[in-house]
């Protein structure tokens, strides 16, 4: 009986692997597949490094004024958070519903 059911469940295991293993190509590349080159492409230059820049970037002036208007967003964004967690805590001696 455990072999009937053994066999039973194999029998069902490659029968439902059978359909996608018969659309397969037997050999060779599948219909429509576009002809490779003949000359294989060149490895993209991953190690070249581009041409040094005439004027830096920023100015040291004009990266420290950005550092300082970026702190000072961050600093209103976190009193604002502050202030909205401040409101939605439930005051001292209020009932929690």
């Amino acid at each position: 009986m455990l072999l009937a059911i053994i066999l039973a469940t194999a029998s069902l295991g490659l029968a439902s692997c059978s359909v996608p293993i018969a659309d397969l190509p037997v050999v060779g590349v599948p219909e429509g597949a576009p002809a490779r080159p003949k000359d294989p492409g060149a490895f993209p230059a991953v190690h070249d490094m581009p041409a040094a820049r005439e004027q830096p970037a920023l100015a040291p002036a004009e990266q420290a004024k950005i550092e300082s208007e970026l702190a000072a967003a961050r600093d209103r964004q976190s009193k604002a958070a502050a202030d909205a967690n401040a409101a939605d805590a439930p005051k001292q001696g209020q009932a929690r519903n």
